[in-house]
């Protein structure tokens, strides 16, 4: 197992909102050690909060790394990418830093230096025509309340809106409300008073996951994959020459349905991850590898 006073390492990070994983991989050996701590997003947190966090939750004893290769919701900018990458400099002191985006996690875990369509459908959707080296296609997703189509947030949103529009069977209205303990009332107050309506929608994705197989839910995913597909995926040109690949919770549990509405828009299905970091690892071990 590696440890943190070892020589010869660099430092990749995938970061949500909710969650960071950080792989500590030795570029002479292939070796990899995993560590988690809390989200880092330079659009909700200021220098000193992201330092803050580094202190408490990262081991004490730092390693010897070379470089550290960040990618993270949030990160879309230079300006903003500064955010991340002073307090990971001063925590670590290294010197050789890159901070770039979550789409840019997916492009490179999932396409590597080849040329494809690299998809996020996780809480939120993203997407982007990737050459094998950099993004050169990219269809903004909107977010919740525009777009984000075919994320756990929008499937989630669909879901409460047939419920509580009585859209559904009562057979599965019944389930639903006997699964979350939940009221319209609570619904309401949730996604239109509270912060983060789209995550309290996504968590409502799971239960078309366990009921999958009733016809009117299964439609429902098909309906969000097929948006999906006809208002990002397909105006990239380059759509139809190359494989669509994807990351992310949603496009993971979903891949049956997924595949099939990529299929019937005539799409190639590449490869599908429930997380990128192992792909990222990779990614960037292969190039120091290279460079030897």
């Amino acid at each position: 197992m590696l440890t943190f006073a070892e020589k010869s390492m660099i430092l990749i990070a995938d970061s949500g909102s909710t969650k960071t994983t950080w792989c500590l991989a030795d570029t002479r050996h292939k070796g990899k050690q995993y560590i988690q701590t809390s989200g880092i997003n330079p659009y909700y947190q200021k220098e000193a909060e992201i330092l803050e966090k580094l202190i408490g939750e990262f081991p004490s004893e730092k390693p010897g790394i070379e470089a550290i290769y960040f990618y993270g919701a949030g990160c879309t900018s230079p300006v903003v990418n500064q955010v991340v990458a002073i307090p990971l400099s001063e925590f670590f002191g290294t010197e050789v830093i890159q901070v770039n985006s979550d789409l840019m996690a997916a492009a490179r875990s999932l396409c590597g230096h080849q040329p494809g369509i690299a998809c996020i459908l996780g809480t939120g959707s993203n997407s982007c025509y990737y050459d094998g080296k950099e993004i050169r296609n990219h269809v903004s997703p909107l977010g919740f309340l525009l777009g984000d189509e075919g994320s756990g947030a929008v499937l989630g949103r669909t879901l409460l809106s047939d419920v509580l529009k009585k859209q559904l069977p009562e057979k599965l209205i019944s389930l639903f409300y006997e699964e979350f303990h939940t009221t319209p009332a609570e619904i309401m107050e949730n996604i239109y008073k509270k912060p983060f309506p789209n995550r309290y929608a996504a968590q409502y994705s799971r239960f078309l996951y366990q009921h999958i197989n009733q016809p009117e839910l299964r439609d429902m995913v098909s309906n969000a994959f097929r948006s999906f597909f006809l208002r990002n995926v397909l105006q990239y040109p380059e759509a139809l020459l190359y494989p669509v690949h994807f990351s992310g919770s949603i496009a993971f549990y979903f891949s049956e349905l997924l595949k099939q509405s990529a299929t019937s828009l005539g799409l190639q299905t590449g490869k599908i991850v429930k997380d990128p970091i192992e792909g990222l690892v990779d990614f960037h071990l292969e190039g120091y590898l290279l460079n030897q």
